[in-house]
């Protein structure tokens, strides 16, 4: 039951923005097998490492997908209304988050709209004080979503760049700001199409990579976009009922030799995110344990009872209560283990969530 899955969290402990040092995170480690964790720093991470593993990394990119526009005919109307979203919308204002882009029509995107309710098939909407980029809504879809057509332009990501913002999550209560361009990233991301940052990725410096290859230790990268698949919330009670959005994935020949190699030579594979599980344990299943390099469409939803085929090994940041990711990390380490792990990271005034501590399973 996803109700298995809850746990409670003082809000206070939801990180509002990252600390000054990418890599001055607290990390709790924690033994799969025996249960057993302790108090670490993330800049102990390259020395627990053993020098036979294979880390790897999602390389995607977050591009600022959170556009704040007008729809057609409604610039400035002055009314009084108390409720905020109801006076937005009377007076036009929108809010759109890109969340993937159509691969056969690129001027096309599914989104999510605020205030969506009343926005409907054929409203035109427009974006930036100079209308940099205009849209039409051709689709509603499930769960509140839409599907946009924009007007072509062939800088389309430049005025995305200029105009749109850091799609921070919700429960970040601010307004994204310029640092936000660079510390939701992580400093080895290079293939844009992502909504949300893969945060464990985020603690990483140039420094602590070099430790790691110092060490002897092999890295590979993957790619998985983050989108709705990674943080829709669970509305059925019964987990198996629930499913997944899908996410383009890309895994490389290089990388794809890398991880059988390890795997062949009884070697730990090490997922730096919970993205990264989901593709490689997505591919695994399609080529029954053998990594393919390719590119395609991930949904596989990992909740206990799922046998893993490659990952043995996971640093992640702590998430949500009831959330897919929790249901994954519990998966890997046990539920009743992650749970009492959870508890000790609440009582210890862990940092949660996007921004916040990370916790290393193995």
């Amino acid at each position: 039951m996803v109700s298995d899955f809850h746990y409670e969290l003082p809000e206070e402990l939801i990180a509002q923005a990252p600390l000054a040092d990418r890599a001055g995170a607290r990390m709790l480690r924690v033994s799969a097998k025996s249960g057993d964790f302790e108090d670490r720093q993330f800049r102990e991470f390259p020395e627990i490492l053993r020098p036979s593993d294979l880390v790897v990394f999602n390389n995607t990119r977050v591009f600022p997908a959170r556009l704040y526009g007008r729809r057609e005919g409604l610039r400035s109307q002055a009314v009084s209304v108390r409720n905020p979203a109801a006076r937005d919308f009377l007076r036009g204002r929108i809010e759109v988050l890109l969340t993937r882009q159509s691969q056969q029509e690129p001027n096309e995107w599914e989104c999510l709209v605020r205030p969506g309710r009343k926005i409907g098939v054929g409203e035109k909407l427009f974006f930036g004080e100079r209308d940099e980029l205009r849209a039409e809504v051709i689709e509603r879809c499930k769960f509140g979503e839409r599907r946009i057509r924009f007007a072509p332009a062939h800088d389309f990501f430049e005025r995305l760049e200029k105009i749109g913002h850091t799609p921070l999550p919700p429960y970040v209560d601010r307004e994204d700001s310029s640092s936000d361009r660079e510390r939701y990233q992580t400093v080895y991301a290079r293939e844009r199409g992502s909504v949300a940052a893969p945060t464990a990725g985020l603690h990483f410096t140039p420094e602590i990579l070099a430790r790691i290859g110092e060490r002897g230790v092999e890295t590979a990268e993957v790619t998985l976009h983050v989108g709705l698949g990674t943080f829709q919330p669970v509305r059925s009670e019964r987990v198996e009922e629930h499913q997944l959005h899908s996410e383009a994935f890309r895994i490389s020949a290089d990388a794809a030799a890398k991880i059988n190699r390890a795997r062949s030579e009884g070697r730990r594979v090490v997922a730096v995110g919970t993205t990264t599980v989901r593709t490689l344990e997505y591919a695994a299943q399609q080529e029954t344990g053998e990594i393919r390099a390719g590119s395609g469409e991930a949904n596989l939803f990992v909740y206990p009872g799922y046998k893993f085929q490659v990952v043995q090994a996971l640093l992640t940041n702590f998430h949500l209560p009831r959330s897919t990711l929790l249901m994954l990390v519990c998966t890997l380490g046990g539920k009743e283990n992650i749970l009492r792990v959870y508890e000790h990271a609440v009582d210890q005034r862990y940092r949660f969530y996007s921004y916040g501590d990370c916790m290393f399973v193995e």
